[in-house]
Parts: structure tokens; C-alpha cells; sequence
């Protein structure tokens, strides 16, 4: 039986195109995911006419949530044992690809799905809806799809550390404050600010926008191998004892709290591995 792909491609105009996100309830993270996603950034790159490439999701309160942890030993393989890992291939690739690449935030945004947004070049959240997070310290593994990377370079070293060794949720209105997004708007003003910029960029020289990203890129991003390196690392981590101690505590508060057990996850995370 072939199940429904976690993407939906559509081409909006020649110069423009939305990538969505379909796996509900929660929208988790899947291999079919990045496979999908390195194959479309992958096409992409090479097309002679896409300027901007929009991500935003179809699954009500999640943008793109943290990597299904029940697939963990289904992760996706590089073709060639020298090549990058998949996952990292994919966004390596979306910083660098000679289009424009906007995160539209609605909703949770968490471990491999908050790495996504940190990897688009813009990043327009919903104030009312979007939340932030980076879960994995709190599962007891550590996060390998570039949030050690970029968040420190958007938000800081000692923000970044918060973030990422607490474990907690943080809101919109923070993540703007604090330089995680680029900014954020009322869920109403959301989608018309968003197609004015597309419009925008779309109606510019695809090769200027190209070039003027490329030389901001070289200022800013990590390098390549620090990212392979954090993939290796998280791998690692999916092997520890600490990973298997809680990962069992929290599948017994999935199983007590259901769907609710993503909706709090920071809260939850904060709470589960304490002793009374």
C-alpha cells in the first residue's frame, strides 16, 4: 500500500512556490520527509526560473514538529558513504540554493522542524500561534540538524544555551525579541504580509537576489562540516542510556496524555524526568 507523501508541492507561479507540510496530528518529522524535502531543494537548485520558495503547513497548530522518534532507526542513508548525511545534505543545501527560502510560521515548531526554519533565509512567524523549541537535552539526546549551529548565530551564545538545555517552549513574541525569527505578525496580517514579500522578491533580478544571499551566507553561516559532525553526535545519542532511560518516561506521558503530551511539550519535558 503506498501512503500519502508528508509533502505537498505546488508550483504557485514560474518564479514562485509553497512547500507543505502534511502529517498530522502532530506533523512529525518522517524519513519519507527529508527524503521528499532533499529531493525538491535538489530540483530546485537547478531550476533557471524559481526565485522563492515559501514553507508553511496544513496541519492546524503544528508547522513542523521534531523527528518521529519511533522511526529513529529508519533514518535516511546518504547514497555514497563519503556523501553527507541526508537531513544535512538537505539544509546545507537550502542555505546555499540560489533561490529565497521563507518560513511561514503557524503553529509548533520543535527539534527538527525549528532546525528547518533557522535554515530558510526569512522566518514570519504568527504571533498568536507559533511556538519555538529545541527538545532533544530534555529527551536525553542532542539536537543534530543544525540548531547547534544556527541558533547561537541568530540568538546568541547564552540564549542559544537556555533554549537548548532547557528544553522549554518559547512563544512568538520572544523569538522575535530575541532574533529567532525575522519577525512576527498578528495571524491575521500573516498571509497578506507574506504573499506582499513574495510578490516582492519575485518581481527582482533572480541573479542579484542569488549573489547579494550568497555574500550575506558567507558571513554568516556555519561551516559545512560542523554540521555533519552534530548529525554524527545525534546519532550517537540515540544510543546512550540516558536516551533509553527517558525515552520509556516519555512514552509512558504520551500514552497518559495523548496528543496533549505534544501540544505542552516543553512544560511536560520539564516535568517528567524529576523525581516527587
Amino acid at each position: 500500500m503506498t501512503h500519502p507523501s508528508t509533502i505537498r508541492l505546488e508550483r504557485t507561479t514560474p518564479q514562485t512556490a509553497r512547500i507543505m507540510f502534511a502529517n498530522p496530528p502532530a506533523n512529525l518529522v518522517v524519513p519519507e520527509t527529508v527524503v521528499r524535502l532533499h529531493e525538491i531543494v535538489r530540483e530546485f537548485e537547478s531550476d533557471p526560473d524559481i526565485q522563492v520558495v515559501v514553507f508553511s503547513s496544513e496541519t492546524p497548530d503544528f508547522f513542523i514538529n521534531h523527528f518521529d522518534g519511533a522511526a529513529a532507526n529508519d533514518l535516511p542513508v546518504p547514497e555514497h558513504e563519503d556523501d553527507a548525511p541526508v537531513w544535512t545534505d538537505m539544509v546545507l543545501r537550502l542555505s546555499k540554493a540560489p533561490f529565497i527560502s521563507i518560513a511561514a510560521i503557524r503553529g509548533r515548531t520543535r527539534g527538527a522542524g525549528n532546525e528547518l526554519a533557522l535554515t530558510c533565509d526569512l522566518r514570519y512567524a504568527s504571533r498568536e500561534t507559533a511556538v519555538f523549541g529545541q527538545p532533544e537535552v530534555g529527551i536525553g539526546i542532542v539536537p543534530g540538524g543544525g540548531g547547534t549551529e544556527r541558533l547561537p548565530r541568530s540568538i546568541g551564545r547564552d540564549r542559544a544555551l537556555e533554549a537548548i538545555l532547557g528544553s522549554a517552549d518559547y512563544d512568538a513574541d520572544l523569538a522575535e525579541r530575541w532574533g529567532w525569527v525575522t519577525r512576527a505578525l498578528p495571524d491575521a496580517e500573516l498571509d497578506a504580509f507574506l504573499d506582499a514579500t513574495v510578490a516582492r522578491l519575485a518581481s527582482f533580478d533572480r541573479q542579484a537576489l542569488a549573489t547579494a544571499k550568497a555574500m550575506v551566507g558567507r558571513a554568516t553561516l556555519p561551516p559545512d562540516t560542523d554540521l555533519v559532525t552534530a548529525y554524527g553526535e545525534f546519532t550517537h545519542s540515540l544510543t546512550t542510556p540516558g536516551f533509553m532511560t527517558r525515552a520509556a518516561a516519555l512514552g509512558a506521558l504520551v500514552a497518559d496524555k495523548g496528543l496533549d503530551a505534544e501540544y505542552q511539550l516543553g512544560e511536560y519535558l520539564g516535568l517528567v524526568n524529576q523525581t516527587p
